[in-house]
């Protein structure tokens, strides 16, 4: 199976965006700030799952882990809109990935 690339989710936000024009936010700088609130909405729907159920529960039981993907997918659609609004590329959000992941594994 190929990997799902932030290229693909984006291409799909974008479809999103276009689907919902003139019912959604429009993708945007000033809408940036919107987007991740809501992201973190998503992220705090991720962690109650985990909270009221613990995580290898929530790991492993089909209905819960379904629930957890499903916000999960949640909070990646509105990361992916976070990113076009700021008109942030994969390759960007590689570069400086990859340069943090450089730094943290020469600490300590």
């Amino acid at each position: 199976m190929k990997d799902f690339s932030i290229q693909e989710m984006q291409e799909m936000q974008k479809q999103l965006q276009e689907q919902y024009k003139g019912k959604w936010e429009p993708i945007g700088p000033e809408t940036g700030k919107n987007k991740l609130l809501w992201m973190i909405g998503e992220t705090g729907e991720v962690i109650d799952i985990v909270k009221k159920n613990g995580g290898t529960k929530a790991a492993q039981d089909p209905e819960l882990r379904k629930d957890l993907v499903e916000e999960m997918a949640d909070v990646l659609m509105y990361y992916n809109d976070v990113m076009l609004c700021y008109g942030i590329t994969p390759e960007e959000l590689k570069a400086a990935y990859t340069e943090k992941f450089e730094k943290n594994m020469k600490r300590w």
